[in-house]
């Protein structure tokens, strides 16, 4: 496998321009929170939120303006990243299975909701053939893809040998790592998530069993490019978040407060894609359809907050607000879509998949060839708005993964120029890539005992994993991930 130049050397790890509205927050605002001397002993839950699409300029200008808001008085009682990133690639599955393991995809093996791997079997094919097959986690393994509440048909889903026996590979059994939820399970702890379709069944665990509580219902059930019907989807997650808080499962059976649990919504991220949502300018400004998105959230987590409340358990439970990915581009001026045909077209090698948004991930038929793409897809980059090419060494050196060791690596990797959708879709704004708009989201945590502060610590948000362990008082190092990438906690006691 041959090495190919990027167009880009340029890697940093510290996202630059700051926003000094965050810098600035904790001086504007009047706080009468306590020293943060809150043992972690004394934490019983932790609720965890991914508002998806969530930027740090969205927590910034939204506090800003909305001071009485929930986020704003999150914050006022709450340790603000503002310098934090999600997972490369920046997909919701990575991006989620980050926050839940504390490992990079390299580690956890899932590498997009549509992927590659080349140690599997079709479904029915009774392991039989060639293995390798695209990996699609998504309502295509539904029963009924339009209903809102459905499962996965077993049927469709993938095989693979274990042990000489063929055994079809559930959502959960693709991840290779152990999850936040199976070391809580390990001490009796009761657990629950929400979630956007049934194949996040993953975040399971490879057991199976790490969620007593799992609500899945299909956003494909209702228009998901339509905000309002969204809401009303979301609306479902926000009403199984409160039972929960109130001793229920999602369906209104008996159940106990859980130790760990949450969910994520929807609406933000379907509101910036939206052609009548997005952003009004390169600063950050929300459209109405995109400021409307971001209230209803903002009124969720007051319902959260208020429900906590009255149960007594506010002064018990830490609360984390991030995002499984951001969205890109924030500045509409820069879109611009080229049709995903256009870029498989420059290469002449055979591709087993090829995997798209606002960034490009190449799996070949033969691992040797990605020299050969490499050198094809640089010739033709500014057609292409190819950045940043990774292949070969420089594959291996910032994702961590061999393509020739590991069946599920992609062998090239594209960064794209801001703004780039590899799509003809109507939609303004894209997440999966490597650009500030895509991996530059929030982390807040917050507890009625802590002072307001802004830390510009450069963190990410597998960080969380460690960090929700340690203030149940379990430790980290349970998660497998954790240990293998030397994941760092938040460094929030320090």
């Amino acid at each position: 496998m041959n090495d190919s130049q990027s167009i880009v050397t340029i890697h940093s790890k510290n996202f630059s321009k700051l926003s000094v509205v965050a810098s600035l927050l904790c001086l504007a605002i009047t706080s009468h929170a306590l020293p943060c001397e809150k043992k972690v002993d004394d934490i019983k839950h932790v609720l965890l939120i991914s508002v998806d699409g969530l930027h740090q300029k969205d927590v910034d200008s939204f506090s800003k303006s909305n001071p009485d808001s929930t986020i704003a008085k999150l914050l006022h009682t709450g340790v603000y990243f503002n310098n934090a990133s999600t997972s490369k690639p920046s997909d919701s599955f990575p991006g989620l299975m980050a926050q839940v393991t504390g490992g990079i995809p390299a580690t956890t093996g899932v590498w997009y909701d549509n992927a590659w791997d080349g140690s599997l079997f079709p479904a029915g094919s009774n392991c039989k053939g060639t293995p390798g097959i695209p990996t699609t986690w998504d309502e295509s393994l539904d029963f009924n893809s339009t209903a809102v509440f459905t499962s996965i048909n077993d049927s469709l889903l993938p095989e693979r040998l274990v042990d000489g026996e063929c055994v079809k590979v559930q959502p959960y059994e693709f991840l290779r790592v152990n999850t936040i939820f199976e070391v809580a399970k390990k001490y009796g702890l009761v657990t629950a998530w929400t979630d956007k379709l049934p194949a996040y069944s993953i975040i399971r665990g490879p057991s199976g069993t790490g969620v007593d509580d799992l609500f899945v219902p299909e956003i494909s059930g209702v228009n998901k490019t339509n905000v309002t019907a969204v809401e009303g989807y979301d609306e479902l997650h926000i009403k199984a978040i409160l039972n929960w808080i109130n001793s229920l499962k999602a369906d209104g059976s008996p159940f106990s407060v859980p130790a760990i649990f949450g969910g994520n919504f929807q609406s933000v991220s379907v509101a910036q894609k939206s052609t009548a949502g997005g952003y009004l300018d390169a600063n950050g400004t929300p459209s109405a359809v995109l400021k409307g998105a971001l209230e209803y959230v903002d009124d969720a987590l007051g319902q959260f907050v208020d429900a906590l409340d009255k149960k007594g358990l506010l002064d018990c439970t830490i609360i984390i607000i991030s995002a499984k990915h951001g969205q890109s581009p924030i500045d509409r001026t820069k879109l611009k879509e080229i049709p995903k045909a256009t870029l498989s077209a420059q290469v002449t090698v055979p591709i087993n998949q090829l995997t798209v948004d606002d960034v490009a991930l190449f799996y070949l038929k033969n691992h040797n060839d990605s020299g050969v793409a490499a050198k094809q897809l640089l010739a033709n980059a500014t057609l292409l708005g190819i950045t940043t090419l990774y292949e070969g060494q420089s594959l291996i050196d910032e994702f961590h993964c061999n393509p020739c060791e590991d069946s599920r690596c992609p062998d090239i990797a594209i960064k794209t120029n801001v703004g780039i959708i590899y799509s003809t879709a109507p939609k303004i704004a894209e997440h999966g890539g490597f650009n500030e708009d895509d991996l530059h989201v929030p982390i807040i945590v917050s507890h009625p005992t802590f002072e307001c502060k802004v830390d510009s610590t450069f963190v990410e948000t597998r960080s969380i994993a460690p960090f929700i362990l340690s203030v149940l008082g379990m430790d980290p190092n349970e998660l497998e991930a954790v240990c293998k990438d030397q994941t760092p906690n938040l460094p929030l006691f320090e």
